[in-house]
């Protein structure tokens, strides 16, 4: 709070703060219920999560489940911890995150721009959907052993995996969000002369935004798919890897722990594509 300047011998006159000043008290109110209902949001979260790892741990110290088929929590951080020890934990963890961000970046570069090519020229678009659709559709796993064949068994291979099982989505999603631009705008556009590259930039772009950041959120969760998909057909490291072998010797409790570890790693990247789109939107 602040005063104002006063002679001697006058009381202090309060004055609210000055960015209060801005605001009604309604919307301050509102703003305040906002603000505590993101609390509650957060906190309900957090709270689930606590009570389905303790749910779990409990039910495994019991037997009320087998420990050594579902393994638990405090079984899975002594895991990491030994992971940790032997200097292997960050080694697989760079190498799928490796993977997946270099996949999941090509996807949607290349997805993106296949899609303005496809939005510049009505024909090709007619023409290639019925395409687009099927490959979409098509199991990609099932691509994998020519994918061996085509590319090897190195990083590359898996790579290649995470694109396939990611581009199609972009296509479509980016394509999709420049069909929705509303038809009214481009004909103002077209009245004003504008040609294909400036409509596309000043105007199909800015406003397929939310449709691309739709398209991020997608494209992270199938670029993790695809990854791991790819290390269970060609890898020799990576989180992939770790949940095959962990399979075959019945290391049950590295296999969930890895697959809590792409959990978190998962759940991280959705929300740095969180922070972007609302930065994008402000």
């Amino acid at each position: 709070m602040t005063a104002l300047p006063r002679a001697a011998g006058d009381k202090e006159i309060p004055m609210k703060n000055k960015k209060d000043n801005n605001f009604s008290r309604e919307h301050l109110a509102y703003l305040r219920k906002e603000r505590n209902k993101k609390i509650v949001i957060t906190v309900s979260r957090i709270l689930i999560l606590v009570a389905i790892l303790g749910i779990w741990e409990l039910c495994a110290q019991v037997k009320l489940i087998d420990p050594f088929i579902t393994s638990s929590p405090s079984r899975v951080v002594k895991t990491i911890g030994d992971l940790i020890k032997n200097g292997t934990l960050f080694y697989h963890i760079g190498i799928t995150l490796g993977e997946t961000i270099a996949g999941f970046a090509i996807a949607v570069v290349l997805g993106y721009s296949i899609a303005v090519l496809l939005w510049a020229s009505d024909s090709a678009m007619k023409i290639l959907e019925p395409y687009i659709v099927v490959l979409n559709s098509l199991p990609k796993i099932a691509l994998g052993p020519l994918i061996i064949i085509w590319i090897g068994t190195g990083y590359t291979a898996i790579i290649f995996m995470t694109v396939i099982v990611s581009i199609i989505v972009c296509i479509m999603n980016s394509l999709a969000g420049f069909i929705a631009v509303d038809r009214t705008k481009l004909l103002l556009m077209r009245s004003m002369g504008a040609g294909k590259v400036t409509t596309l930039r000043k105007l199909i772009m800015p406003a397929s935004l939310p449709a691309l950041m739709n398209t991020l959120k997608v494209a992270v969760g199938l670029a993790w798919i695809g990854s791991i998909m790819g290390e269970y057909i060609v890898s020799k490291a990576g989180l992939g890897y770790l949940i095959v072998y962990g399979g075959q010797v019945f290391k049950l409790d590295l296999v969930m722990t890895a697959t809590f570890i792409l959990c978190l790693l998962a759940g991280g990247m959705y929300g740095i594509i969180a922070i972007i789109e609302k930065r994008f939107n402000k």
